[in-house]
């Protein structure tokens, strides 16, 4: 993944499933799509700009918060559950959770 792209992301697997959070305060849960095809994760959406309208009297100094269409694409392994996935927007975290096939985890096998 490359930095600097908006919303931030963190990716993680634990031995269920992937975990993916996008950072992206201040969005409306309803105008965020998240789509899975193929192994391939992906959040697009707007962020609105908090900026007043350009009336010729307002001068902005420093705008250092992103606003405009935004896309992340994530590739996820192959062991993953397109059927089992959760997604949930709480305090500007979006989290994407997506269980791995029980069969794909790798197990102990006990040697008698």
């Amino acid at each position: 993944l490359a930095r600097g792209g908006y919303p931030a992301l963190n990716v993680g697997i634990t031995p269920t499933t992937v975990e993916v959070f996008a950072f992206a305060p201040g969005l409306d849960p309803a105008k965020i799509d998240v789509n899975l095809d193929r192994g391939v994760l992906t959040i697009d959406g707007e962020r609105q700009s908090a900026l007043p309208a350009s009336d010729g009297k307002t001068t902005v100094h420093t705008n250092e918060r992103f606003a405009g269409r935004f896309r992340r694409v994530v590739s996820l392994p192959d062991d993953i559950d397109p059927a089992a996935v959760d997604a949930s927007y709480r305090d500007g975290v979006l989290r994407i959770s997506v269980k791995r096939r029980e069969a794909m985890q790798p197990r102990r096998i006990d040697v008698h």
